[in-house]
């Protein structure tokens, strides 16, 4: 069973979500979604400065059996992205909820964060996948 820790918010699409406290959040993929995936070869990074919608593609997950898209799971500015994954993308696998982060957001709206799971509602939906 993938790790799920509490305090962070996760998206339909696998994305999980931590409020930084500053009007900016940290995303990256779930341990259900990089478990999905297998061996991490390459991550695609959106652009800092680049405006995303929610549910919009912002980057691209690559193993040695799939890729994957990643999606923005909120609206806001990229201000930061994990450079260290373009040299290292196997991080994902290792650390998925903390070296393992793929880009930082500045909110459009801080009460978009109401839209996202909690753990439990995340789990339940990932049960539901596995049937």
């Amino acid at each position: 069973m993938s790790k799920l820790p509490d305090g962070l918010k996760y998206s339909l699409s696998h994305e999980w979500v931590q409020d930084n406290g500053d009007g900016t959040v940290t995303v990256g993929i779930t341990d259900h979604a990089q478990e999905l995936l297998g061996d991490l070869v390459f991550v695609e990074l959106p652009e800092v400065g680049k405006q995303l919608s929610t549910g919009s593609e912002c980057g691209v997950v690559e193993s040695v059996k799939a890729a994957s898209d990643i999606f923005s799971p909120l609206a806001g500015e990229v201000v930061a992205v994990n450079q260290d994954l373009s040299r290292a993308p196997e991080v994902i696998n290792q650390a998925p909820y903390g070296d393992g982060w793929i880009f930082r957001l500045r909110l459009a709206d801080a009460a978009e964060m109401g839209t996202l799971m909690d753990a439990a509602a995340y789990q339940a939906l990932v049960d539901a996948e596995q049937g």
